[in-house]
């Protein structure tokens, strides 16, 4: 009897969902999406109705076979990727490529992984939703567009590779507008005074200046600005009395935050954790896939964590109930349940970020959980639970001192009841900020008074919590792109992390200046949060997806045309003179980042190292003369220089190209040049165009290579092969072992850029068991040790490497 099959994004959902199914079900996974516009072309037909011309993805051709055998076979296909967007368009596109092998074919959604919630996804399956499929469609041709057109300009004008983006470009242009403010603050100074005060009951007390002369005091503001004027004022202060002028006694109530949305969840992972938007994403997958929990088995822990709604399912709402009452009492649970309200234009489709079972507490979770697993599980199972329960109560004072023509205040603050922080790690359970009993009138003793000279500081970078909350409070993308957002920013180096502070790079400020000024509707705030409420319009069916596109491109074709001609190579004003020619020196853009280059270029090729310093000024770096070095060549006796290539510094003979002698260095601490002597090389073979022995070498960003002894005289020379074949059907390539700039290794098809498979570990020439990928690779798991596992996106498989 034929069975009925439902197809899902990841191999991890399969193995979950199989467990409570049963035989009665086929469960195939897609593997992410399988059908997208080609990687070369821009595969939109505009002059016939924005006609998306598809492909099946590089790779997916096995995915997509197995996906329309099993079809075949079904009697009834039910497509249950993720209930967002996304997951629509993968859905569609499957069913695209599988429509002539099955007539039934039904959509299913559910929020959570748990029998329940798919039986009743399958008791309520539906048609495909192609307004949802259009807006996904529309968003996927307006980024296409966008990239496509504008890329290849500041590839001419700026640096090849590098490229524009509908949302990125903007949240580019964020960065870098603060960081122009940043470098035109100016500091001011100001004096905060604190005073230690004691009543007739004890203890003593510290004070802050809260107003002086009736004007509160703030940095930056009306304050104490001079040395002398704080002088001043300690005189007088000294020589006056304090006072108790009023005291405020109340309690106060402190309510729960909702459950977590994607947003706040990255905010607070970032925050609390020091977890990346990504990193965060990934992790919460898991969680919501399934993880294995010892004798339950697979096991689904979250809802689904791309969600701009804080609903929460009654059923949900009633296990939190039963889980507070037993653990914390009837007065921890509030007098009716709680209910959240999502804020205006977000997607209430499915629910908050919650446990799927409350029951399964971070303690009872944490023998069976990595560590990065448990610490955001506990986060998300912490927040859930405090939104159900009571409010904290605290008892407040505020005591407000005079004295003279200065008000002082103090805050003290007492826990009555934890209420919901009873339930959070850090509860302030027992904590209490005490202040003695004062009356007004009361004169105090003045035990101590602190004045510190301080300046204002500059507005702060962002950080990827405060980026993420400033890119949905402008409405700029949704919770599913948040860190795609910023992934691209740093992948492309417009952007690095210092500290944990988004810093733009040169290259971020010059792409950010010349999209502003030449596509100024495209990276204006207003106008992306625009186009994201109209994306909204085509998934709830009040705008036409072709029309979005028509009124989007009647405005951005002559904008990109006129950008075609205007657009020049940005030139800024470094305030460098040439030392060679007296010409302005500009920033330029290599291979290994940027540069100060004569703008008499050819004629005169002077370049020179730079950095910026607090304000954002050009300062040349100054390397030493050759003759300072001390490091003469072994080969010809002339001084050696540090040079630099794509690939990084080093030393090479002044005497070039007469002699091309060159040596690696490392720089000491006290500024020094030590040369690191190579080790005895590797002879691996003959070369095949000299003769000369092969040796096995290594690049300066750490992979190996092979290559001929004989060099510079021969150039020849190969990556360091791993042996296994492509898994790229059709691909008549092999896996070699390569290095980013950065210097980790990964393993890429020696047929690039013709196929662009990598992946991160060692492969392995053995297949996935569960998902049919031909390769393997070997990696380290902190719960597991060494296992060889699978590569694909989605796939879960892994084992230990002695089977």
């Amino acid at each position: 009897m034929p069975k009925d099959l439902i197809i899902v994004e990841s191999p991890a959902k399969v193995k979950t969902i199989s467990k409570f199914l049963g035989k009665d079900y086929m469960v195939e996974a897609s593997v992410g999406h399988v059908r997208d516009l080609p990687a070369r072309d821009l595969g939109v037909d505009e002059d016939n109705g924005f006609t998306p011309q598809y492909q099946v993805i590089p790779g997916k051709e096995d995915v997509v076979k197995k996906l329309k055998q099993a079809a075949k076979k079904a009697r009834h296909v039910f497509l249950a990727p993720d209930p967002d967007r996304e997951g629509e368009a993968i859905a569609w596109h499957v069913a695209e490529l599988i429509k002539d092998e099955s007539a039934e074919i039904s959509r299913i959604q559910f929020n959570e992984i748990t029998k329940r919630a798919v039986q009743e996804a399958l008791e309520q399956a539906q048609p495909l939703n192609e307004q949802l499929f259009d807006s996904q469609q529309a968003r996927r041709i307006l980024d296409r567009l966008v990239g496509y057109k504008i890329s290849p300009i500041l590839w001419k004008n700026v640096k090849r590779g590098i490229s524009a983006g509908r949302v990125q470009s903007v949240a580019l242009k964020l960065l870098v507008e603060r960081e122009k403010e940043r470098r035109a603050f100016v500091p001011q100074e100001y004096w905060p005074f604190k005073a230690e005060l004691s009543g007739e009951n004890p203890p003593p007390f510290w004070t802050e200046l809260w107003k002086l002369d009736g004007k509160a005091v703030k940095p930056g503001g009306h304050h104490v600005t001079t040395e002398d004027q704080a002088k001043a004022l300690e005189e007088a202060l000294n020589s006056g009395q304090f006072i108790v002028d009023d005291v405020q006694e109340k309690q106060r109530s402190r309510q729960p935050r909702p459950p977590y949305i994607t947003s706040t969840l990255q905010q607070d992972a970032n925050q609390r954790l020091g977890y990346s938007a990504r990193r965060t994403m990934s992790v919460a997958q898991r969680l919501y896939e399934g993880v294995e929990l010892g004798k339950r088995g697979t096991t689904a822990l979250i809802t689904y964590m791309r969600t701009d709604s804080v609903r929460i399912a009654k059923d949900a709402q009633q296990s939190a109930k039963s889980l507070i009452l037993e653990r914390f009492g009837k007065d921890h649970y509030p007098s009716k349940t709680r209910n959240f309200k999502t804020k205006g234009g977000a997607q209430d489709a499915h629910e908050a970020i919650r446990p799927v079972d409350p029951t399964l507490t971070p303690e009872v979770v944490k023998p069976h959980l990595p560590s990065e697993q448990f610490r955001l599980y506990k986060l998300i199972w912490e927040r859930f639970m405090a939104s159900q329960m009571a409010a904290a109560k605290f008892w407040d004072t505020t005591v407000t001192a005079k004295n003279g023509n200065t008000l002082w205040r103090a805050k003290g603050e007492r826990l009555l009841f934890p209420g919901f922080l009873a339930v959070m790690e850090k509860s302030p359970v027992g904590e209490t900020i005490d202040l003695p009993k004062l009356t007004v009138g009361e004169a105090l003793e003045l035990k101590d008074l602190n004045k510190e000279q301080k300046f204002t500081q500059p507005p702060p970078r962002y950080s990827e919590a405060s980026l993420v909350r400033t890119l949905e409070e402008l409405g700029i993308g949704r919770p599913s792109t948040y860190a795609a957002i910023i992934s691209t920013l740093l992948d492309r180096e417009y952007a690095l992390l210092e500290e944990r502070k988004f810093a733009p790079t040169e290259l971020g400020f010059v792409v950010s200046d010349q999209l502003s000024e030449h596509f100024q509707a495209l990276m204006d705030v207003g106008f992306t949060a625009d186009m994201e409420n109209k994306l909204d319009d085509v998934a709830d069916g009040r705008l036409d997806w072709a029309q979005l596109l028509s009124e989007f491109t009647g405005d951005f074709n002559p904008t990109l045309d006129k950008a075609k001609k205007d657009m020049g190579r940005s030139v800024q004003d470094t305030g460098v003179v040439c030392d060679q020619c007296g010409k302005p020196m500009t920033i330029k853009f290599g291979k290994t980042g940027e540069f100060l280059g004569c703008s008499g270029f050819p004629a005169c090729r002077n370049i020179k190292n730079f950095k910026r310093n607090e304000k954002g000024e050009i300062e040349v770096v100054k390397e030493p003369a050759p003759e300072e070095l001390g490091v003469d060549c072994d080969k010809c006796g002339r001084p050696m220089a540090i040079k630099r290539s794509r690939r990084g510094e080093f030393l090479g003979c002044t005497g070039y190209p007469d002699c091309k002698n060159i040596k690696n260095f490392v720089r000491e601490d006290d500024g020094s040049i030590r040369i690191v002597e190579s080790e005895k090389p590797q002879v691996v073979g003959v070369c095949p165009d000299c003769g000369g022995e092969l040796h096995l070498k290594q690049a300066r960003t750490g992979s190996r290579f092979i290559a001929c002894a004989n060099y510079p005289d021969c150039t020849y020379s190969q990556p360091y092969s791993t042996g296994v074949k492509c898994p790229n059907e059709g691909c008549k390539g092999e896996l070699v072992e390569k290095s980013s700039r950065r210097g980790k290794i990964f393993y890429s098809c020696s047929e690039y850029p013709g196929c662009k498979y990598a992946v991160w570990d060692w492969p392995v020439a053995e297949s996935c068991p569960e998902c049919s990928h031909p390769i393997l690779v070997r990696k380290f798991l902190k719960d597991k040790g060494e296992v060889l596992a699978c590569p694909q996106k989605g796939c879960k498989f892994s084992k230990p490497i002695d089977e």
